[in-house]
């Protein structure tokens, strides 16, 4: 699906989540966690192609999703201390309320800052006049400054460049790696009636990116029954095999 994306008008991750979900009508009970995190990393993306550096709270958020993601994928849910089912998506749809809650209030605020500011306390205009002639007298302030007073001013402006100069940069890596892709992929190497190891796997791609993209694809090849499992016994490793429905096809 494609959409318009005005840049300025989101003012974060929240504000941009808000829009997909107000736009396609959703239920923020009930996130689509796939659909939404497809729309929330195309954003992202966008922003890259204008040269815009994200800002680190949209790099958490796009985190949290995928890992929400992942957690739903899972065919094994976590249960509470009475055994009822956690949805990975509760404290995500709990600030999203927040969220809404104090946006739903920013107008009203910004029209009583507007009417704030527009006012203006009386008082004696004479003697303001005689203050702020006083507090901008350029000869009056020089005759007071000193060698000593210039050098400590030029070490604070020097400290503060420096202190700018070492401020963190964020940098979005965009990794050739997709889960449609490495499903494909998977599909691809699979031989009839031979397993695939998981090990193998990493090494014909051995970075960390790499290893989650192809778990994830391998969590979502199992849900649509592509694919089955096969565990080891005292050994970090899984093997992978295609099913027959998946050969028929």
């Amino acid at each position: 699906m494609s959409f318009e994306i005005k840049l300025p008008f989101f003012q974060g991750p929240f504000d941009l989540l808000l829009f997909f979900i107000q736009r396609d009508e959703l239920d923020i009970y009930d996130i689509p966690i796939t659909n939404i995190t497809v729309d929330f990393l195309d954003y992202l993306h966008q922003l890259k192609e204008m040269n815009i550096e994200v800002a680190s709270e949209f790099i958490l958020v796009a985190a949290t999703l995928m890992r929400i993601k992942a957690k739903m994928l899972l065919p094994r849910p976590v249960l509470d201390e009475d055994g009822n089912e956690i949805d990975p998506r509760k404290d995500l749809v709990k600030h999203l309320l927040e969220y809404k809650k104090y946006k739903s209030v920013l107008t009203q605020l910004q029209e009583m800052e507007l009417d704030r500011s527009q006012r203006e306390h009386r008082g004696n205009s004479k003697s303001e006049i005689r203050y702020l002639s006083a507090s901008t007298n350029v000869e009056a302030e020089l005759q007071d400054v000193d060698l000593y007073k210039l050098l400590k001013t030029f070490q604070r402006a020097m400290a503060r460049f420096e202190n700018e100069q070492q401020q963190p940069v964020h940098k979005v890596v965009q990794y050739p790696y997709s889960i449609e892709g490495q499903k494909d992929i998977l599909l691809r190497d699979l031989v009839p009636g031979l397993k695939l190891s998981f090990v193998d796997i990493m090494e014909k791609q051995a970075n960390k990116i790499a290893v989650i993209f192809n778990f994830l694809a391998i969590l979502e090849l199992l849900q649509l029954r592509l694919i089955t499992l096969h565990l080891g016994i005292g050994f970090n490793n899984f093997w992978i095999e295609k099913l027959e429905e998946a050969l028929v096809d």
